[in-house]
């Protein structure tokens, strides 16, 4: 048996563990005959099982015959695309042939001159969604790592014009929590505010502890300290697996866990760190500290208020960023701790 595990962003794993209720929740509302919303947003770290999340959303969604699927990269033209996506599907290519929608009037593969290009494509899509909506037919659009650029500012911008007419056009996004932030406060998306967000929260370290145990076929104490050490971080799930995998005949745990901080250093937390103001590094940093100080998993907020010199407004605005960023768990009153696995250890060589 090849190993299951996978080392890839994205790729739908052999072995992963499986989000039944956020999932559930989601196809569930979209499928139902009044749907609370039209739009979510699934946002969390990087390696938080997003896109992983995404595409089981998008399998189930396939499966019903009265639902049609597509899926837009937010790096180039979208608009065109899915235009030019759902005339090209066969199902449905007949469909807008007979209701004589030619996309070549809209300037898809046709260039016309003094023609606004967006106001075109609104035009066919809308002309489309409406033969989708006399056939009883609904449109899921997947966006998957989603950043704030001209393409997703007009697409986002005109399908809040579709849903407001009441098309059966559904949408998810993914993207990582700044991302998304940054997106919702674009002039004239406000809507996007009002689009339930899901925040990918770590997995059990329950279910983590019993798929090792299955499928390295070993104790329970082994697989509960394999589990302890991904502090149900999905990609870490996913990393140390792989590495164990490879020794689980002869495991030399300390080689295991090298090789396991290298991974998650040079695939995930060198992008991230890059990715903190310097302020946010010195917060960091000063939990470091304070951590190996106190030689503890946690640290006092008034701690470390008092040692990086903040006043409470100051530390609670870098908290939640940090919080938000999926770095720190503020889940205890009072106490910080790290939810990323060995970050401690790893972010130590960068401060």
């Amino acid at each position: 048996m090849s190993n299951p595990f996978t080392l890839s962003f994205g790729k739908e794993p052999t072995e992963f563990i499986s989000r039944l209720t956020q999932t559930s929740a989601i196809v569930d509302d979209f499928i139902s005959e009044d749907p609370v919303s039209q739009v979510y947003m699934i946002t969390g770290v990087r390696g938080s099982g997003k896109t992983v999340m995404l595409t089981k959303i998008k399998k189930i969604i396939s499966e019903y015959d009265d639902w049609i699927v597509v899926e837009l990269s937010p790096v180039k033209e979208m608009l065109n695309t899915l235009v030019a996506k759902l005339y090209s599907d066969p199902s449905l290519n007949k469909l807008f042939i007979s209701a004589k929608i030619d996309i070549s009037k809209f300037g898809i593969g046709v260039s016309f001159e003094n023609e606004a290009p967006a106001y075109d494509i609104e035009i066919a899509l809308a002309k489309m969604l409406a033969e989708l909506k006399k056939k009883g037919k609904k449109l899921l659009i997947a966006v998957d790592e989603t950043v704030v650029n001209d393409y997703v500012r007009e697409f986002a911008s005109i399908y809040q014009i579709l849903m407001r007419e009441d098309y059966p056009i559904f949408l998810i996004m993914t993207g990582l929590f700044e991302n998304i932030y940054d997106l919702q406060n674009q002039d004239g998306l406000t809507f996007l505010f009002r689009a339930p967000k899901v925040l990918m929260a770590p997995l059990s370290i329950g279910a983590i502890s019993k798929a090792y145990e299955r499928i390295f076929i070993c104790g329970m104490e082994r697989s509960k300290e394999l589990a302890d050490l991904t502090l149900g971080y999905p990609y870490a799930f996913q990393v140390l697996g792989y590495l164990y995998w490879n020794q689980k005949d002869n495991p030399d745990m300390q080689d295991v866990i090298k090789q396991y901080d290298q991974y998650l250093e040079e695939y995930v937390y060198e992008k991230i760190w890059s990715e903190l103001s310097s302020k946010d590094k010195e917060v960091v940093g000063g939990m470091i500290e304070e951590l190996e100080k106190a030689d503890s998993s946690v640290v006092k907020n008034s701690d470390l208020r008092e040692r990086l010199g903040l006043t409470s407004g100051e530390m609670s605005v870098y908290r939640d960023r940090l919080a938000k960023k999926g770095i720190i768990d503020t889940s205890s009153y009072g106490y910080m701790s790290f939810k990323l696995p060995r970050f401690k250890e790893i972010a130590a060589y960068w401060i």
